[in-house]
């Protein structure tokens, strides 16, 4: 058998029908704001993946932010006090 036959069997061992596909994006859909918020219940597919990309990028901003304050934060608090050994055992 021909590589390429053995790999066009074991990669369709791992398909996804598009029934799981249509589940897929309908859970992704309940869980971006954008769309969720929307009073229209029909978005596409690519429009539902097009919102989940700009979501985690708008997430992964808001982490870097907030990384950067809690460093400024622990750079602005003395080591020693309490507080900064709290920020530190949380992060632990």
């Amino acid at each position: 058998m021909s590589s390429r036959r053995s790999r066009s069997r074991q990669s369709g061992a791992s398909r996804i029908s598009d029934e799981q596909i249509v589940d897929l994006v309908s859970r992704l859909q309940q869980l971006i704001p954008e769309i969720r918020n929307r009073r229209s219940d029909k978005v596409s597919a690519s429009k539902v993946l097009q919102e989940t990309c700009n979501y985690i990028r708008s997430l992964h901003r808001e982490v870097d932010d907030l990384s950067d304050r809690l460093s400024e934060l622990l750079e602005s608090t003395d080591s020693d006090s309490a507080q900064a050994a709290i920020i530190r055992s949380l992060l632990m």
